[in-house]
């Protein structure tokens, strides 16, 4: 027995006759009786009552029949899905981001990729340190990693994506936030607000030598886990942050924004998966994310 012989076999089945069977097959009724006789034969049972004009199911064949439909759509389907694995059209992807791509990136994303990638099922996790997002990357809690390098991880792939420029958060009524632009020299024996060292930040290591290079020596006054918090407390009054631009998407009363000027090039926002991972719709997944912070 094979697919072909069901295929004949649903092929006579409903047109109750042999030679429209063949006409609808493309093929010449005796090899086609042939087959159906063999089938018979495989499965010790008459599937079809045959009279000189019609062809009629037996109990036996009418219950084949529905079975028979039944293997024939589910290969089509396995077909299908298989070619839209192949195409990247289908699978799981879950992402992770730092706090800044959490408010910036993460709304159009998700518009996008549910409108572009349909058939894909996302899951998202904002507010991640670096180093959780390496080691969710090496576990399998995530797929793919928005973040900021450098990562030292052989074991990933690391995709630079845009660099971002640095702002300045003040407390709305801070006499530095009514400027247009400011220096990191501006900022000397100013209280700051850094994202945690204990934690393994990768925006510490960041912020600390941005101000090294501008001759500032800062007091920290709080250190945070998470991007909202710290904006939480410069809109508190607090102290004041250096943070990628855009934390701006975070919109908070008693907070302003301010570009800082003469600090190099920026931020590097990067996407990350493991080396090894070469699933088409991760890969398309990580070109629309591309694409996407290009445009932004």
């Amino acid at each position: 027995m094979n697919l072909r012989q069901l295929q004949y076999f649903v092929a006579v089945a409903e047109e109750r006759h042999f030679g429209r069977a063949a006409r609808r097959l493309h093929m010449a009724q005796p090899p086609l009786s042939h087959q159906i006789r063999q089938l018979e034969s495989d499965l010790g049972v008459e599937l079809l009552h045959r009279t000189t004009r019609r062809v009629d199911l037996t109990d036996a064949g009418r219950a084949y029949l529905d079975r028979a439909r039944g293997i024939l759509a589910a290969v089509d389907d396995a077909s299908e899905h298989a070619r839209r694995v192949a195409a990247g059209a289908t699978g799981h992807v879950t992402i992770g981001c730092v706090g800044t791509a959490t408010y910036s990136l993460l709304p159009p994303l998700a518009r996008r990729l549910a409108e572009e990638l349909p058939g894909i099922d996302f899951a998202f996790r904002g507010e991640m340190l670096v180093p959780d997002q390496v080691e969710a990357l090496r576990g399998g809690e995530i797929d793919i990693a928005l973040l900021r390098p450098p990562v030292a991880d052989p074991s990933l792939t690391v995709r630079v994506v845009r660099r971002e420029p640095w702002v300045v958060a003040l407390p709305a009524e801070h006499p530095l936030a009514q400027r247009e632009r400011l220096r990191v020299s501006d900022l000397a024996g100013e209280a700051f607000i850094v994202h945690s060292a204990g934690r393994r930040s990768a925006m510490y290591d960041r912020v600390m030598a941005l101000l090294r290079e501008g001759g500032v020596a800062p007091a920290i006054r709080h250190e945070v886990g998470e991007t909202s918090t710290l904006g939480t407390l410069v809109a508190a009054g607090l102290g004041i942050a250096l943070a990628p631009k855009p934390i701006t998407a975070l919109r908070l009363d008693g907070i302003m924004y301010v570009p800082l000027a003469g600090a190099g090039s920026g931020v590097e926002l990067a996407v990350a998966h493991l080396a090894d991972r070469t699933d088409r719709h991760l890969e398309r997944v990580t070109d629309l994310i591309a694409d996407l912070t290009a445009a932004r």
